[in-house]
């Protein structure tokens, strides 16, 4: 009996089994032309490094970044959309906002992108008649054929229906759907109503054509995965991670790709907050840097965030998916640095990805990038790179980096490289402060937790620069984020629009929010049953999205009842008044609370990955660890003889004093002079500075 974790990141594949006999890391390069192929590989190896057979493999849970790369790559379906006649241009005017106020080149994603070209967006007679629901005017079912007969001709595979006012009643976006599904039965179909019951026709529409535009190449990875590993010996149950942090199966997400949005990241987010809590670290800002970005998240006593609505914005377009608070930047170990045609010095957001890498890989790559700058400040030993399966050529390292930075800058190779790590450590560190002190947290109560392959080569720099209180190295921080996968939980939302005032509620009010919520119980009962989850472990939690009348977006309250009364709503008010305080830094205790949308989830919570404790270090001493020492150069431009750590060497008590590298097979971490390293129980590092 065994389960694993499956992180694809864009330039790596990250993997992490657990069986009965232990626990087992491995990490091997993406392929980006099909991900599927790197993931059946480190399957494979992983198996055979474990001594695992594929088919006691019970359960694999899978991190994708496919449905990310169509949104950055503009590279979606084809979509024809079915609306309101007279809406057919919400997609293009959306909410009259500029991104960029006071610039003359300004671009809007969601016209100069459009997820649905114009042309596609077809307009039909129906109406909806807010705020009773009550149908105006009837579907004109001839209008929807017409509508499919001309996406036939253009040869469409993906169709979205969107109808005003149909979080009120659907019946019309239920019906046009049935007769889409009859007349293109091989189309990626759905409705708004089916990935976003709320108000909002702007952002409803946006998510329901985001959801058509990723839908069939997610879906084709998807089902293509599920049967390369079936026909490879892999019967586990194939589980998917969503960009709430909770789980799903393959049929959910592939009817539903837009909640995979930010699947590879939200791993990230669930390992970190895992590793901190055995620390026992409970306010942590978590730093996931791999080989093209960096995924930030700030975690308060130990509850993971999810972003407002107002904020959920993917490749421009407002998508309302429930997503894991974070902020990711394009700064990573692939990250490549140039000089442009003025002069100005810039790393990243380009990346040199997988293929060819890094031009110290020995790919083909010819442009420097922060991989190549640690291995020519000596930070990355071309020998131990992935425990020595990848050798690096520092020559070649040295080349493009004085060719491209040094010799037009006119500084020496040394201060290029240093100059490449210092502006990406700021980069990252604009990204850190922008999810924690802009939001009124203040980093010097929290601590860094850096991993991906790079982020403890990052840690220490990135905990001075933002004043965190300490830096937890995770124990396997180049497989974290797929670590994190075995600690997530099955997962289902839904959620219905339902507008009353709660400081002036009524008997009628009363009886729609609980029939209301008992049906959106039943709705995750149903999913939940059908994933095979017994009713002794079914969970649910229940939410009330609230804002004070006036207010333009709302926040999440808790329900914390089954049944919501006059007395019990009070507690639903000061729920969302402290989280209105928690969020913004003030909270009207006088004013009128409005719900606007009701949400619940359903659970099914999954037994923790468990990493095994550590010996103690007892007499052994820290030095029987070191494997040789070698010239380093660190932020300060000083160069040391650095003494090289074997981590798998360190035991519980263990104290190494920097200069100092850690080794391990996913990740070298760098602790610099006046910065000591305790080991903790479980292995994680924890790195201080000496006062």
């Amino acid at each position: 009996m065994a389960r694993v974790g499956v992180d694809v990141g864009g330039t790596n594949t990250d993997l992490v089994l657990e069986a009965d006999h232990g626990v087992y890391f491995h990490k091997v390069p993406s392929t980006p032309n099909d991900q599927s192929d790197g993931v059946l590989v480190g399957l494979q190896q992983l198996c055979e490094q474990a001594q695992v057979k594929p088919e006691a493999i019970d359960l694999i849970v899978h991190g994708t970044t496919i449905a990310t790369n169509v949104t950055l790559e503009n590279d979606g379906a084809e979509v024809g959309m079915i609306t309101t006649r007279n809406f057919r241009d919400i997609l293009h005017i959306g909410r009259h906002k500029r991104p960029y106020n006071f610039s003359l080149h300004f671009d809007c994603p969601w016209q100069s992108r459009p997820l649905v070209k114009r042309r596609n967006r077809i307009a039909i007679t129906e109406r909806i008649r807010p705020p009773s629901g009550e149908i105006e005017t009837p579907l004109n079912e001839d209008e929807v054929l017409e509508a499919v007969a001309l996406f036939k001709k253009r040869g469409i595979k993906s169709v979205v229906i969107g109808f005003m006012f149909s979080f009120l009643n659907d019946t019309h976006e239920r019906r046009a759907k049935v007769i889409v599904e009859k007349e293109m039965p091989d189309a990626f179909v759905c409705a708004s109503s089916d990935v976003a019951n709320v108000m909002r026709e702007y952002e409803r529409f946006s998510t329901a054509a985001m959801n058509g535009y990723v839908g069939p190449r997610t879906s084709f990875y998807l089902n293509n995965l599920k049967d390369k590993l079936a026909r490879e010996g892999f019967s586990a149950n194939l589980r998917i991670i969503q960009s709430n942090g909770g789980i799903a199966t393959v049929e959910t997400c592939s009817q539903r790709a837009v909640t995979m949005l930010m699947s590879g990241p939200a791993g990230g987010v669930i390992g970190g907050k895992s590793e901190a809590l055995a620390c026992k670290a409970k306010n942590i800002i978590t730093v996931d840097i791999g080989g093209t970005s960096a995924d930030i998240s700030t975690i308060t006593d130990g509850q993971i965030k999810v972003m407002n609505p107002r904020d959920t914005y993917v490749s421009g377009h407002p998508v309302l998916i429930p997503m894991i608070d974070l902020v990711t930047i394009g700064a990573g170990g692939g990250s490549i640095a140039y000089v442009d045609s003025a002069g100005g010095f810039h790393v990243g957001p380009r990346s040199a990805g997988a293929d060819p890498g890094p031009a110290c890989y020995g790919r083909g790559g010819e442009e420097p990038t922060v991989t190549d700058a640690q291995v020519c400040l000596g930070r990355l030993d071309p020998d131990k790179m992935l425990g020595g399966d990848l050798p690096l050529d520092k020559a070649i390292a040295d080349r493009v980096i004085e060719e491209k930075i040094a010799r037009p800058l006119g500084i020496s190779v040394t201060e290029a490289a240093l100059g490449i790590i210092r502006l990406v450590n700021s980069n990252m560190a604009l990204a850190i402060r922008s999810n924690s002190v802009a939001r009124g947290v203040d980093p010097r109560d929290y601590s860094l937790i850096p991993f991906g392959g790079a982020g403890p080569l990052h840690g220490v720099a990135l905990a001075e620069a933002v004043s965190a209180k300490n830096i937890i190295v995770p124990v396997a921080p180049g497989i974290t984020a797929a670590m994190g996968l075995l600690q997530t939980d099955m997962q289902y939302e839904h959620a219905r629009s339902v507008i009353a005032s709660l400081s002036n509620i009524g008997s009628d009010s009363l009886t729609t929010i609980n029939r209301v919520l008992s049906e959106l119980s039943g709705a995750c009962r149903k999913d939940l049953e059908n994933d095979g989850v017994p009713a002794s472990e079914q969970q649910y939690q229940k939410i009330a999205e609230c804002r004070y009348h006036g207010q333009g977006f709302e926040l999440r309250a808790i329900i914390k009842t089954d049944q919501v009364t006059e007395s019990s709503v009070t507690d639903v008010i000061d729920s969302f008044h402290q989280q209105h305080q928690l969020d913004y830094g003030y909270a009207f205790l006088d004013g009128e609370v409005e719900l606007i949308t009701l949400r619940v989830i359903g659970l099914q919570y999954v037994t923790p990955l468990k990493v095994p404790r550590l010996e103690k270090s007892g007499k052994s001493s820290v030095k029987d660890a070191i494997l040789y020492s070698q010239e380093t150069v660190f932020d300060d431009a000083e160069s040391h003889s650095t003494p090289r750590y074997d981590r798998s060497q360190l035991r519980d008590g263990h104290v190494l004093s920097g200069p100092a590298i850690v080794l391990q097979h996913n990740s070298t971490i760098l602790i610099p002079p006046s910065y000591t390293a305790t080991v903790g129980e479980f292995g994680n590092l924890i790195i201080e500075h000496n006062h």
